[in-house]
Formats: structure tokens, C-alpha cells, sequence
């Protein structure tokens, strides 16, 4: 029997693409330089469409940034000592993302969570290293966010060396997220209307506020989820995980949006699905939410308006929630197809909302008068 060799033949110098990456030394230098994806039809409207900035081509996610960020500036202050326990309060992301700043600067590290956190999740960190500690029951007012807290604090006064980065008030959080503003501003060259979620408030106002620098005409789309107190409804059953809060946290840039879209879990499933199913990108429960108000935007802006939805995450910590219709039959999230235009509201303590629903009057909930605003809107 005859036997082809085949021979390699290298490929000259000169043809090689000039983007092409470089050999890395270490996993930090994995995180940055994201991609970006036209999303247009069939998930958009015939001719329209809007860019995504693919946040789940870092490790772990959007939250690789701030994590390796706040790390590297704590560091340099003398806050954390070399060899230091890191613990902090996640559903998930950002303990990816501690867990990597972890392993590239020797730092253990512990996560604090509760019972939703996915098991996929918890294995992973686990897989990377992680003390995975979860608390039993909600916090009375704050809900699990502000149990996840209390034990923080716990674990802090237990190991004095400590050092917690408190994503919710951090400002390093903020500032960690210039560089991806200045991505999209090289990959794009313009940016009329941003899309982001908001959680802690760290890449909402990271990224903004560069952007607006740069383009000062630019609009700033928030998207919450039902449920969530951080623009001013009250507290609620949150099934969705990475984006809004039971808390305030102080990283939210108030000022900075222009209006903001509440999202319920069912419509942020279907967004997800159909972005899978659509476009071979797609996420979890923000990429969904965030997806959905950009395909609105998209059809209803002008169409030279240059749109930029910031995708989180990608879809694998959610394969067993968002894309498991077991999961999704259980809660009721399958077969609930969203409106073709959000309902709408003039203040956001008007009425407490359970669909999509937008408002363009933001206010700071914490803001002197801002309850007495909030009463007299009920």
C-alpha cells in the first residue's frame, strides 16, 4: 500500500497575520483585547442591528479585569501583603476572576456564596483553588447579598491578614474597566449608545465614563433586573444572578444614565436562547437582559446610531439554568415571549415592575429627598 507523506511547508514571515497573538507567559495576560460581533438579523430587525463586545473571551469573564486590577492596586498601596488571603462576597464571576488574579500574584483565596450559585461554578473554583464558602439563609432586609457580606466579615476579623476587595464600593473596581472603553473606541472608532448591565456598578461606570470623555453626546442605557433595589424598586425574589442587588452598592454612577431597563427572567431567556440559536454568541441572564434592550434600541433609534451592547460572560456556567429546560420548566421561564416594546414608567419608585420596563428619569435612591420623591410618585 502506498503511503502520502504530507510535509509541513511553514508559512513565510511576511504572511503571517499581523494580529496575530503572541506566546504569553502567564493567565493575566489571557485577559483583555475581547472581541467584537455584529448582531444583526434575524435576531434584530431587517437592516438593523447593534455591536457586542464579547466579555466571555476573557478566562473567566468580564470580571477578570477589575479583579486582576484591584488586586495589582492593593498591592501596590500595602493593603494586601504578599501571600494574603483574598475573601469576598460573589454569585460567581468575580470569584472566577479573584481566583485568577489568585493564582498570578500567590494569593489564596475565599468565595463567599449561597445555595444558587451553580454547581458548575463551584466547581470550577474549586478546580482553581478557591475556598468555596456558602451561607445557609438570607440576610432579613439585605436578602443573601447582605448575608454574604456578614460572613465576610466574619472570615476577615477570623484570618486578621485579610484582605477584602469589596467590589460593591471599591473604586479601583471602577477604574479597572478604561481599557475595555478604549478597546471599543480603536475597534469602533465611534460610540453613539452603550448598553450595560449594572450589578455592583464597576463596568457601567468604568466604561462610561471614558466613553462619554470621548464622545459627550454618548447615551447610556442601564439594565437591572426585576426585583432589584439598586434604582430605587423595592426588593424582590431575584432568580437572575450578575446583575442587580439587593443592596446599593456605591460604584453606580447615577448620573451617568440616561434611562434604565428592568428585565424579567423569562425575557432574558428567551434573548439568550435566541442569541445562541441566532448568532453563535450568546451568554447567560445579563448577556440575555442586555441583549434584548439593544435589539429595542437597535429598531427603534436611528439607524446610522452606533450601538454597543457589552456581553458580559459567555454561555457555559448556564447550561445548567438559562439553557436546561428542565431548569427553565420548573420556574416557568420557557414560552414567555417578551413584548415588542418595554412598558414604561416616569420615575423609577412609581410602581414596583415585574416585565420589561423602562424609565428615563434615574435618580440616586440613597439621595437626600429621594424617598420622600419615591412616596409621592406611589
Amino acid at each position: 500500500m502506498n503511503r502520502i507523506t504530507r510535509t509541513p511547508v511553514p508559512m513565510p514571515a511576511a504572511q503571517l497575520p499581523a494580529d496575530a497573538k503572541h506566546p504569553l507567559h502567564t493567565p493575566a495576560e489571557l485577559v483583555g483585547n475581547t472581541p467584537v460581533l455584529w448582531i444583526g438579523e434575524p435576531f434584530t430587525a431587517a437592516g438593523r442591528g447593534f455591536w457586542a463586545k464579547l466579555e466571555g473571551h476573557n478566562p473567566g469573564g468580564i470580571k477578570d479585569r477589575t479583579a486582576l486590577h484591584m488586586v495589582h492596586a492593593a498591592r501596590e498601596r500595602g493593603r494586601l501583603l504578599p501571600g494574603a488571603r483574598i475573601i469576598e462576597s460573589t454569585s460567581g464571576t468575580l470569584g472566577l476572576g479573584l481566583t485568577l488574579a489568585g493564582v498570578s500574584y500567590g494569593h489564596p483565596v475565599t468565595v463567599v456564596s449561597d445555595p444558587g450559585m451553580e454547581p458548575l461554578m463551584t466547581g470550577l473554583l474549586t478546580a482553581y483553588g478557591a475556598e468555596v464558602d456558602l451561607v445557609t439563609g438570607p440576610h432579613a432586609q439585605g436578602g443573601w447579598q447582605a448575608a454574604r457580606r456578614q460572613r465576610v466579615e466574619a472570615l476577615l476579623a477570623a484570618h486578621p491578614a485579610s484582605w477584602c476587595p469589596d467590589q460593591y464600593n471599591n473604586p479601583d473596581n471602577v477604574a479597572a474597566y478604561a481599557p475595555l472603553a478604549r478597546e471599543l473606541v480603536t475597534q469602533l472608532g465611534c460610540v453613539d449608545t452603550l448598553v450595560v448591565s449594572v450589578g455592583t456598578g464597576g463596568h457601567s461606570a468604568g466604561i462610561a465614563s471614558v466613553l462619554r470623555g470621548v464622545f459627550p453626546r454618548l447615551r447610556v442605557v442601564g439594565v437591572d433586573t426585576t426585583g432589584s433595589t439598586i434604582f430605587g424598586q423595592p426588593a424582590g425574589p431575584r432568580l437572575m444572578r450578575g446583575l442587580g442587588s439587593s443592596i446599593y452598592p456605591r460604584n453606580v454612577a447615577y448620573d451617568l444614565f440616561d434611562e434604565v431597563h428592568w428585565v424579567a427572567a423569562p425575557e432574558a431567556v428567551w434573548a439568550a436562547r435566541r442569541l445562541a440559536r441566532d448568532h453563535y454568541a450568546t451568554g447567560g441572564w445579563s448577556v440575555g437582559a442586555v441583549a434584548l434592550v439593544a435589539r429595542w434600541l437597535a429598531r427603534t433609534l436611528p439607524p446610522e446610531d452606533r450601538i454597543v451592547a457589552v456581553f458580559p460572560d459567555g454561555p457555559q456556567r448556564y447550561v445548567g439554568t438559562v439553557f436546561d429546560d428542565a431548569y427553565c420548566r420548573r420556574h416557568q421561564l420557557l414560552g414567555r415571549l417578551p413584548a415588542d416594546h418595554p412598558d414604561k414608567i416616569a420615575h423609577c419608585g412609581e410602581r414596583t415592575v415585574s416585565r420589561w420596563t423602562r424609565c428615563t428619569h434615574i435618580t440616586d435612591p440613597l439621595a437626600p429627598g429621594a424617598h420622600e420623591l419615591t412616596e409621592a410618585a406611589r
